[in-house]
């Protein structure tokens, strides 16, 4: 990834990329690069929502 994304980034990545193979938009070469870039964004997302939720836990527990 060029520069750090935030979550609502990434996502708007993988909809535009989404949307681009479900219109027929991307060539064979293009296809296989895009869903190599919407891999990493997925593994983005999941790393951030994972911290998200370490960190929510740990706040909730903090409070009992």
């Amino acid at each position: 990834m060029e520069k750090k994304l935030t979550y609502e980034e990434a996502m708007r990545q993988i909809e535009h990329i989404v949307a681009k193979m479900e219109n027929d938009e991307l060539d064979i070469d293009e296809m296989g690069e895009q869903l190599k870039k919407a891999q990493q964004l997925i593994k983005l997302c999941k790393a951030k929502l994972t911290k998200t939720e370490v960190e929510i836990q740990k706040i909730l527990s903090e409070d009992e």
